[in-house]
């Protein structure tokens, strides 16, 4: 039973030493200083303040894209100990001893280094021999503005990263296809696709151009399969649903649970979650849910709530009033009614909150037991300080002419009488008899006189003059189709009213709730409006010093300073190598000019390669060449600041195929020997030419050594590049 321990176990491993040479020095390249400089380096002051906000657990949104690059980031400052405590404030500060600098910069950097046997790697499994593709990788190993980019705490690396591991995936899962189809590797490769596309849209929406990209190939693929003859229509069907599991129904699985983490480390309120929803600030500890916690659930007549805009732009405000009174007339001339001013104020104040009132009863306290307001109900709202009763004329507003004035009314005794009723719609509504619910109900608010919706001005900086504070003007829209936000309100503050005199009651204004209701939102509830707030939240997109335009890119007209030593000539450009750059741009045009060659002379029955070969040049350009347009075209249609580094995971792309040209040539157009040889002793000039421009613009790849103002000088090898020269 035991015999098989007479025998020693004995394991074999093939192991590719290409592969593992280019790994080594991968990481040497990426990993060697790391923590040089000890200082933050351009867009590190962004990413490291979220970083720090995971740290403390801390709500944030970057409108940027998903969370998971940050996340891991913020697993690097975790399992380097850093706690937070970190002023991000400016480019060029120095770290504190207690910033873990190397753990910070560490996946980023290790994510740049695995690009490099990724490279090698694809080029094999598309067919081309061990030289191409151990050339594709050493161009990767010695493009200086991929060593820049992923020696820092920036996510483009670990993009890159994740868009070459899942063409890989796919290109391994293709090649299983024909002889071990549902084998476990072919499972594997097909799962880890997904996984991978995943993980890159989760990093940055960029991502998501090398997703379609792989999408439509396995889709082209599968076209394909349809019609061979070989495989029943049980098979198809298998096949069309692994497919389906695999690439789509995983991946989007995947990308829901990178929210689901985020908003589990994420449960303390801060400064961002003010562009969220009364009910999503009040699912954080702290902020809004200290002061909501325990509100009412249900709005009753006699409740004293507080109206939150939904819209939250040009900032978050509530409805409310003042004593003061509209003027007579406005400065162009036109009149107003003199009534008293309704605004939308974006702060707390307790001239912010208002009584739901019954029209048909005089009293402004909740009855026991309570009557709730439900979809339809007509109401009034009373102003709790000044008990004036929300009102609309068809009178011009302030700064919006085409709209009607709001106002609390004031009886002048003069031929304007009230006109105060407002019907509740509750926009989110699942039945026409729902109840109106604290938080949670959007809620419209309609003029039963004249149809008017109230509404927070949607005129950008509408804010009025000095008269009414500066404060954001409301209006009741006349055209009231659909359900823009600004229209759409919510209550956020509430509590059931007890006194019925004025003066009692402006005291319970004052004072908070201490009911004990709570209101929770589903994950899907959350993810959902955190996932609008990304698409939708954009900031002002301001002329930045280095920033440029996507024609800039592929002649390399532009560079980013990301760091300037204080004192000496050290510093660091973003900056690809010259040499790598021209020839990926070549190599482009020659693909694109042979493609068109051999379309052109194969619809005249004209076979100028093999078939294998034909097959081989398309399906690798449609991988290189494909993986560059989609990741570069783009940028073209985008309405954002752009910068250089941008335009990474497409010259990663176009950098793949310059191996894929130099091979065809060797193989099909240099037929001689004398052409052959030729030609490779072109390529070892070449390849010497990369090298030397990789070892020019190392220093300011690594930031050292210190070049002085005549080297510097010397590395402006174009007008348009910024090179940081100090006055003497």
């Amino acid at each position: 039973m035991l015999g098989f321990l007479k025998e020693p176990v004995v394991v074999t491993a093939k192991i590719n030493v290409n592969l593992v040479a280019l790994t080594v020095m991968g990481l040497i390249s990426r990993l060697w200083g790391l923590c040089y400089p000890r200082a933050v380096v351009f867009d590190e002051v962004y990413y490291g303040q979220f970083v720090s906000l995971y740290m403390k657990r801390i709500f944030f949104v970057d409108d940027s894209g998903p969370p998971f690059g940050h996340m891991l980031l913020a697993l690097g400052a975790y399992l380097g100990g850093f706690d937070g405590n970190f002023l991000w404030n400016r480019i060029g500060a120095e770290y504190s001893m207690s910033v873990p600098v190397w753990s910070l910069r560490l996946l980023p950097a290790l994510a740049g280094a695995l690009c490099v046997p990724l490279a090698y790697q694809i080029l094999v499994e598309l067919h081309f021999s061990h030289c191409a593709a151990l050339g594709a990788a050493l161009l990767i190993l010695l493009e200086n503005s991929l060593i820049t980019q992923s020696r820092f705490m920036l996510l483009e690396s670990i993009l890159i990263f994740f868009i070459l591991l899942a063409v890989l995936s796919y290109l391994k899962f293709y090649n299983l296809q024909k002889h071990s189809a549902f084998s476990g590797s072919w499972w594997f490769w097909l799962l880890l696709t997904g996984v991978a596309c995943s993980c890159a849209v989760g990093v940055k929406y960029m991502g998501l151009f090398t997703y379609i990209l792989l999408l439509a190939t396995a889709g082209l693929h599968f076209w394909h399969m349809i019609g061979d003859q070989n495989l029943s229509n049980v098979s198809l069907l298998c096949h069309f649903l692994a497919r389906g599991l695999a690439l789509i129904i995983i991946p989007m699985g995947l990308y829901l649970s990178f929210f689901y983490v985020h908003l589990a480390l994420l449960y303390r309120s801060g400064p961002h979650d003010q562009i969220m929803t009364s009910a999503f600030q009040a699912s954080l500890e702290g902020g809004l849910a200290r002061i909501t916690q325990g509100q009412p659930l249900e709005v009753a007549y006699g409740s004293q709530i507080t109206l939150r805009n939904v819209l939250g732009k040009p900032m978050q405000c509530w409805l409310h009033s003042h004593p003061n009174t509209y003027p007579i007339r406005y400065e162009n001339g036109r009149g107003s009614s003199h009534q008293q001013q309704v605004t939308c104020y974006p702060f707390k104040d307790v001239n912010n909150w208002w009584i739901v009132k019954d029209p048909g009863m005089q009293q402004l306290v909740v009855s026991n037991p309570p009557r709730p307001v439900r979809h339809g109900h007509i109401v009034q709202l009373v102003h709790g300080i000044t008990t004036r009763y929300l009102n609309t004329h068809d009178v011009a507003a302030p700064l919006s002419p085409h709209s009607q004035e709001v106002s609390c009314y004031i009886d002048y005794n003069i031929s304007m009488p009230a006109q105060n009723l407002w019907r509740v719609e509750i926009v989110n509504r699942e039945s026409d008899t729902d109840v109106w619910k604290t938080i949670l109900s959007e809620v419209r608010f309609v003029h039963v006189n004249t149809s008017a919706v109230l509404k927070a001005s949607g005129i950008i900086g509408a804010s009025l003059p000095e008269w009414g504070y500066r404060q954001l003007e409301v209006v009741g829209e006349k055209l009231s189709k659909g359900y823009h936000q600004s229209m759409v309100w919510n209550v956020e503050e509430h509590r059931y009213g007890k006194s019925q005199e004025q003066k009692e009651r402006e005291v319970e204004l004052h004072s908070p709730t201490q009911m004990d209701i709570s209101k929770n939102l589903s994950f899907m509830a959350k993810f959902t409006e955190l996932q609008w707030k990304i698409l939708t939240l954009k900031n002002e997109d301001t002329e930045h010093k280095y920033s440029s335009s996507a024609l800039d890119w592929i002649t390399m007209d532009t560079n980013i300073a990301y760091w300037l030593h204080p004192t000496s000539g050290a510093q660091i450009h973003l900056l690809g190598n010259v040499a790598t750059w021209a020839s990926a741009n070549a190599a482009a045009l020659a693909y694109l000019c042979l493609s068109l060659w051999y379309l052109l002379r194969r619809r005249r029955k004209i076979y100028d390669i093999p078939e294998d070969a034909w097959q081989l040049w398309m399906s690798a350009g449609g991988i290189c060449g494909g993986g560059w347009a989609v990741n570069y075209l783009p940028f073209f249609l985008m309405e954002k600041t752009l910068f250089l580094y941008h335009y990474l995971p497409a010259v990663t792309f176009q950098i793949l195929l310059i191996p894929v040209v130099l091979q065809h040539l060797g193989d099909h157009l240099c037929r001689s020997v004398l052409l052959k040889s030729m030609f490779s002793a072109l390529i070892v000039a070449w390849f010497s030419s990369v090298y030397f421009v990789y070892c020019t613009f190392s220093p300011v790849t690594y930031g050292q050594p210190a070049l002085s103002l005549t080297e510097l000088k010397g590395l402006r090898w174009k007008d348009t590049w910024n090179i940081l020269i100090r006055k003497q």
